[in-house]
């Protein structure tokens, strides 16, 4: 008769910090991470931050992504431009990103190859895994809490963003340290635990701070945390009670967070929901990118499509090939069983991204556009990351549920399927790159004629006598600056406010050069105002509108007497 083997130890969800020795020497029990066991998960995490940025520096792949030159300029305009300081943060992206950037790009040359932007994504990612793993390992045993910390640790669309200037990383480990912290909030506070209650909801705001200056999901992520404390204290009056003046400073600062951008974009753009409505918010963009006469984008007021177009993309975003269906299937599966075990509160923060993301593609203008749907394009793909963790943590938990299962039944099965689920997770990640992971072929893709016009524009800069003030419109391709390493300061720019509309009024009386790109302010003001400039070449990429270099035959002339 085959001796039956005990059951796996459910411990309730403790809080963080050392674990008993008891505990320590029961692999199978679900309980806090201790610092033993988090050490050699940051110490790989480390390694596999710096391995990505080798290969990624060099095959150039820093920059690929115009989003990211956008970042990186902006974070360098608040100190190098004619009129720096907070007013160049900008009034649509969300600032904590580039001031995160900006002690880095200070130096010229890591603004030019981009590593100014990649040294705060790859303490993100450090940051995301650590707090991952503690994360699972709060909700499933030390052996698949590493299997899933390994599958989003591994995933090369991942490792590609964490080198580069996007907000992805950045945003990743808030989302999952916000879920970590509001778990062991709520578990603190089940077990009216005061002064560690305390910590947690000063960490909270903190985190809530940070994320909506962020992303704008960031504000829905915030709101959701505040609501599930709030939700768990109000069951606890007496540690309520305790507790007081940190939840008054936690309520402050969520609160104060989403005004303060409200009330910047009204004291520098004079209208408060500028990013959701000036032009250059998504509703801005998605008209002017849209041909003359095209219907919108299949998605557009429609949640089903959006949907469709929302998980596809973190599929693909996710594993190789068509196995994304299965992950999603098992991260389902994963978030029933969490519900069913009462994990579900905190934990569905991490699916959060999905009905948001569903609604701005839906109502927000938000187009995602990926190779296996048609239009079969490549738009905004890297949006289907924010769902990684949500599927790492989920179908892990599935699957170790699968273990335990087959472990009573099939005990040789159960034996064989943590070592097999570690060879798919290595098995995905080299498939993925051999066949070019999804964010990375998009950045690929978009920047062949940007990367070309803008290489041609900064060989003609480079040509210009030094420190010559250059009429130029930064906000689409401000790459050809950082390229040609002119510092922003020695331009005309849209972030000069007074001064670059006289210069758009009469462009030969206030720069030597004027660059002008078709479609753009200062193309429409050369056409407007000709007199004084003459035409040194045309650049022209397929693909790209055309850029016309000018000199200016009036600027430093003394003015003419009737």
């Amino acid at each position: 008769m085959k001796e039956r083997r005990p059951a796996r130890r459910l411990v309730p969800t403790m809080l963080a910090g050392a674990a008993s020795p008891a505990s320590e020497a029961m692999p199978d029990e679900v309980r806090p991470a201790t610092k033993e066991e988090t050490f050699p998960i940051a110490l790989i995490a480390v390694i596999l931050a710096f391995a990505a940025l080798a290969l990624c520096y060099t095959r150039g792949y820093l920059l690929l992504y115009g989003d990211a030159v956008a970042h990186l300029g902006i974070a360098r305009r608040i100190f190098d431009s004619r009129n720096p300081g907070l007013a160049q943060l900008g009034g649509v992206w969300l600032p904590l990103p580039h001031l995160l950037i900006l002690p880095f790009v200070q130096k010229m040359e890591w603004w030019q190859n981009g590593l100014a932007g990649a040294w705060p994504s790859l303490l993100c990612f450090i940051a995301s895994v650590v707090g991952l793993y503690r994360l699972a390992r709060r909700m499933m045993t030390a052996r698949w809490a590493f299997a899933a910390t390994a599958f989003y640790a591994l995933n090369p669309n991942l490792l590609y963003l964490s080198t580069t200037a996007m907000t992805e990383p950045l945003f990743l480990a808030e989302l999952i340290w916000l879920t970590l912290f509001t778990m062991e909030c709520t578990t603190a506070i089940r077990e009216s635990r005061h002064s560690l209650v305390s910590r947690r909801l000063i960490y909270i705001a903190l985190l809530i701070v940070a994320a909506v200056f962020t992303r704008y999901d960031g504000w829905i992520l915030g709101a959701a945390a505040w609501c599930i404390v709030t939700w768990c204290l109000a069951h606890n009056r007496a540690v309520w009670r305790k507790v007081a003046p940190s939840f008054i400073v936690l309520t402050l600062l969520s609160v104060a967070a989403p005004l303060s951008w409200l009330a910047y974009n009204q004291h520098f753009y004079h209208d408060p929901f500028d990013f959701i409505r000036g032009p250059y918010s998504a509703a801005a963009i998605e008209k002017k990118t849209s041909p003359p006469g095209s219907h919108h984008y299949r998605g557009w007021h429609n949640p089903g499509w959006a949907l469709l177009f929302f998980t596809r993309t973190a599929q693909v975003d996710a594993s190789v090939w068509e196995t994304g269906f299965a992950v999603m299937i098992a991260a389902l599966a994963g978030l029933i069983l969490a519900i069913r075990r009462r994990l579900a509160l905190p934990s569905l923060l991490l699916w959060l991204p999905l009905p948001f993301y569903v609604y701005a593609v839906a109502y927000s203008s938000v187009p995602i556009f990926i190779p296996q749907l048609w239009p079969h394009a490549y738009y905004n793909a890297r949006y289907g990351m924010e769902m990684l963790p949500a599927l790492a943590i989920s179908m892990f938990l599935a699957i170790e549920w699968v273990q335990r299962r087959w472990s009573q039944s099939q005990p040789l099965k159960a034996r064989f399927l943590h070592p097999l689920a570690l060879a798919l997770i290595v098995i995905n990640t080299f498939a993925m790159m051999y066949f070019i992971p999804l964010v990375l072929k998009e950045g690929i893709v978009n920047s062949t004629t940007r990367i070309a016009l803008e290489t041609s524009i900064a060989r003609v800069l480079q040509s210009l006598p030094p420190g010559v003030p250059i009429l130029m419109f930064d906000s689409d391709h401000i790459g050809a600056l950082q390229d040609a390493a002119i510092p922003l300061k020695q331009t005309l720019n849209e972030g000069d406010y007074v001064s670059w509309k006289a210069a758009l009024d009469a462009p030969a009386d206030h720069a030597a050069y004027v660059v002008a790109i078709k479609g753009d302010p200062v193309s429409k003001a050369v056409d407007a105002n000709p007199q004084g400039l003459t035409e040194l070449t045309v650049l022209c990429v397929t693909g790209q509108p055309c850029a016309r270099i000018y000199r200016s035959d009036r600027f430093g002339s003394p003015p003419k007497t009737p």
